[in-house]
């Protein structure tokens, strides 16, 4: 249940800066997010995506006929997150460990905990 819930305040967090500071979250990966549709952009997939997982991850918390199959489907998502930035690293051999690695590892980790914690 803590997995859960952990989860539930990362991707509420991240929600809330992608909708409040669209520009802010996406700056430290080279992104300039300067025009109203590139806002709206990050908006959507952080803002609207983090809040939709976070709400997801509540309800799976508190109700024990959905609990498995949601938390599953947001490890998986996770992993998938994850899978992505580590084909695109070999790809373009990113050189810093932030933002990139850090957000692999964050990834793995948290996708990691919420599966063994509905196995």
């Amino acid at each position: 249940m803590i997995a859960i819930v952990v989860a539930a305040v990362f991707f509420a967090g991240m929600g809330i800066y992608g909708l409040v500071l669209p520009a802010a979250l996406v700056r430290p990966f080279g992104i300039v997010a300067s025009g109203p549709d590139a806002r709206n952009e990050v908006r959507a997939v952080y803002g609207g995506f983090g809040l939709a997982i976070a709400g997801l991850l509540v309800a799976a918390a508190l109700d024990d006929g959905i609990r498995r199959g949601a938390v599953i489907a947001v490890a998986v998502a996770l992993g998938g997150m994850a899978a992505g930035r580590l084909i695109g690293a070999l790809r373009d051999r990113p050189r810093a460990f932030y933002p990139s690695w850090f957000y692999f590892c964050v990834e793995v980790v948290l996708g990691g905990v919420l599966w063994f914690a509905v196995s």
